[in-house]
């Protein structure tokens, strides 16, 4: 459904009319197409503290040039080495001057250090960029986004670096993103990293899934579509249109994870844990018919699946698990104790099982939280509930399919083996929850 506040606010007396009423004022994103692959503009790199991050070759290689004129398209602060309050002013005395010069629909990334638990003025000053940089992403406006990486290594984080200053990250905001030091290779093409790699995503005939499949699809992977046998009709034809294949399977099955295996004799490279149902009710109101599908179907099959492909290395070393974790599961929902709960678990697979993971199997462990993304299933809400969920965010509109897709993308993209444990909201920095 359209958003049509967006597209009134886009108009002159829209623009008037709001700005008297103090009502929000969303910009329309830039978002990523074959026309439009890149920011428009060149990126802006400042530093704040000591440091010997070797920042300037990997900028380089993202595409943004590192000199221009007019608004920059991104500003980058290297704040690794901050480690104390003193150094602290220095991220205000780079910064203040040129967050309002940044285009509309643009960049600011921070970039900090992991912190120390020897040293707890660096873990201080750290730590006080988180709250500096969420406080930014609210008040900055007009599109942009704020975000906070955390690093070692920036060759290890170069396709982070690519993805956050890219239109393909633009309903990430607020968010705070650990990278690893571990060795990566860099994909022959950038444009098709997962040429010649197999990608499965679950309930991928519709949707958010569909919007998944096709961005996986379009970075090179050789889809299958897995659906509930009811939309099986649905999932072959995305498939064949993707060049894939499709799997009726109901997740929830005794042996569906056996089944998926039967069906993968060749391996698996990507994992995409996207099924998952809702059976609102306040849990007063909430018999066990209620609450039972939706562990079933929102945890249980992910860690009985999960299980299946890594026991019996069908996942291959190098692999990705993406899971669908959501706000609802970091803040919590009236009406969605059930949602919440699943949600939330998928966040403890995570955590727990991404460093095992990796260590044992050579996989990494992710997830994407989706906050409101304009979908079927939300075009349903009543108007002011589905009016409220647009506004509450820093970016005051709804997401799409295809945002929670392009960060899905870049959690399975082979570079990315330094990002592992993390959970990364696609909320537009929702106003509600951590």
């Amino acid at each position: 459904m359209a958003d049509r506040y967006l597209s009134f606010t886009g108009t002159a007396p829209g623009r008037f009319l709001t700005r008297r009423l103090g009502l929000p004022q969303p910009a329309e994103l830039t978002r990523w197409s074959s026309r439009r692959p890149a920011l428009d503009g060149h990126v802006l790199h400042l530093t704040a503290g000591k440091t010997d991050l070797g920042l300037a070759p990997v900028l380089a290689r993202t595409g943004l040039p590192q000199d221009g004129t007019g608004r920059p398209a991104a500003v980058v602060l290297d704040a690794t080495g901050v480690r104390d309050v003193d150094s602290l002013s220095e991220v205000h005395a780079a910064l203040h001057p040129v967050v309002r010069e940044v285009a509309a629909s643009g960049r600011v990334l921070v970039l900090g250090a992991p912190l120390d638990p020897a040293d707890h003025h660096q873990a201080a000053a750290q730590q006080a960029l988180e709250g500096f940089t969420r406080s930014l992403g609210k008040e900055i406006g007009r599109g942009r986004t704020v975000n906070l990486l955390r690093l070692t290594d920036a060759v290890a984080a170069e396709s982070t670096l690519r993805f956050l200053l890219s239109p393909k990250s633009a309903y990430v905001s607020g968010q705070v993103i650990e990278t690893g030091d571990q060795e990566v290779a860099a994909p022959e093409d950038w444009d098709r990293p997962l040429a010649g790699r197999t990608a499965l995503v679950t309930g991928g005939a519709r949707g958010i899934g569909a919007a998944v499949a096709e961005t996986l699809a379009r970075d090179g992977a050789r889809v299958v579509v897995l659906d509930v046998p009811g939309a099986e009709d649905e999932a072959r034809a995305l498939a064949e249109r993707l060049g894939g294949t499709a799997l009726a399977l109901d997740i929830t099955a005794a042996g569906a994870g056996e089944r998926i295996v039967a069906a993968l004799p060749d391996g698996l490279d990507v994992l995409i844990h996207n099924a998952g149902v809702t059976r609102d009710r306040r849990l007063v109101n909430m018999p066990a018919e209620r609450w039972d599908p939706v562990l079933e179907v929102n945890l249980g099959s992910v860690l009985r699946t999960t299980d299946a492909l890594l026991e019996s290395g069908t996942l291959r070393r190098g692999g990705r698990i993406v899971a669908t974790a959501s706000i609802a599961g970091l803040a919590g929902n009236a009406g969605q104790t059930n949602y919440g709960a699943s949600k939330a678990g998928i966040v403890g697979l995570v955590r727990s099982l991404a460093p095992r993971a990796a260590a044992a199997h050579g996989v990494t462990v992710n997830a994407v939280a989706p906050g409101f993304i304009e979908t079927r299933m939300t075009a349903a809400i009543p108007l002011l509930i589905r009016e409220a969920g647009r506004r509450m965010n820093s970016l005051a509109q709804g997401g799409l399919p295809a945002d929670v897709a392009e960060t899905t993308a870049w959690l399975a993209h082979p570079a990315s083996g330094a990002v592992n444990g993390q959970i990364v909201r696609v909320c537009g920095q929702s106003l509600l929850g951590a």
